[in-house]
């Protein structure tokens, strides 16, 4: 019998990164600061009564062209060798997964962002993941970006999460999504996940995967914990019972963060030995009933 799979799902920024992954290098090739980009694109948002998300995609390609840069998927990409993480993150894949063996389980990292592709394929940790959901740009021949090929944005994130339930990887396979398939034939169970994210876009996520049985996890940049205002939407998070933890975004070993991620996995890896004894006596009773 195959290993059961215990399924990590990150927010990226300010969850991973230290900040949003379009400030590092992007922004400051437009000549621009953080806030004037993001103040741009929410008013080009707000003008238009547009989804944020494309909005600050479309942003992008439009500043990039006004301001003489060629935005190219290779330019994107590199952009993100400019990520910097919070701390830990550099051995925080491989001792996890390294636990998750010894308990008998199988740890798979997945990423459910609403920034973009390209910028996290180029960071330094994208190979640690199974799978990356998050925005993306179609392309011309010449390579420039034309047409938004994936938008995630707050709600529809929530999509991800079942795909991971059912195994569905594949963005333009809704047809299996949508089938009906007995729980037992899912892939990655609900009970056997655990969401990590940093605030308001996150909570349809977290409120879910909490709901389901698995875990929410909210963290926080431990730079900012002195300042109230953000650190109470943070707490706000467990007050109203959104999430299950809050933990600063330190991701090292021994940390509180880590010690609390190993407890939860060691609790599903017991639950699902629990579960596989109950559905064997269940058989062994029914057989010898017969």
């Amino acid at each position: 019998m195959p290993n059961a799979i215990i399924a990590l799902m990150y927010d990226f920024d300010r969850t991973l990164s230290t900040q949003d992954m379009q400030n590092y290098r992007f922004i400051p090739a437009l000549g621009m600061t953080a806030e004037e980009f993001w103040s741009t694109a929410n008013k080009f948002a707000a003008d238009n009564t547009m989804d944020g998300i494309l909005a600050y995609m479309y942003t992008m390609v439009s500043e990039a062209k006004k301001r003489g840069v060629v935005l190219r998927r290779e330019t994107l990409v590199d952009m993100g060798r400019g990520i910097e993480f919070f701390p830990g993150l550099d051995t925080w894949f491989s001792e996890i997964n390294a636990f998750g063996a010894s308990m008998g389980v199988t740890v798979e990292h997945y990423v459910i962002s609403s920034g973009l592709r390209e910028i996290i394929q180029g960071s330094s940790i994208c190979h640690e993941f199974r799978e990356v959901f998050a925005g993306e740009f179609l392309y011309d021949a010449d390579g420039m970006p034309v047409w938004p090929k994936a938008a995630v944005n707050y709600t529809n994130k929530t999509q991800f999460i079942y795909r991971i339930n059912k195994g569905v990887l594949d963005i333009s396979n809704d047809r299996d999504l949508n089938e009906s398939m007995p729980d037992d034939d899912k892939r990655v169970r609900f009970s056997n996940m655990i969401y990590l994210g940093d605030g308001l876009s996150d909570v349809p996520c977290m409120k879910m995967v909490k709901a389901y049985g698995g875990k929410s996890i909210a963290v926080y940049n431990p730079d900012e914990a002195l300042d109230p205002a953000k650190h109470r939407r943070v707490l706000d998070l467990i007050t109203k019972n959104r999430v299950d933890y809050i933990y600063p975004a330190d991701y090292r070993k021994g940390k509180p963060l880590e010690a609390t991620v190993k407890h939860i996995i060691e609790m599903m890896a017991i639950a699902d030995i629990l579960s596989g004894e109950s559905h064997s006596q269940r058989r062994e009773a029914l057989n010898d009933r017969s």
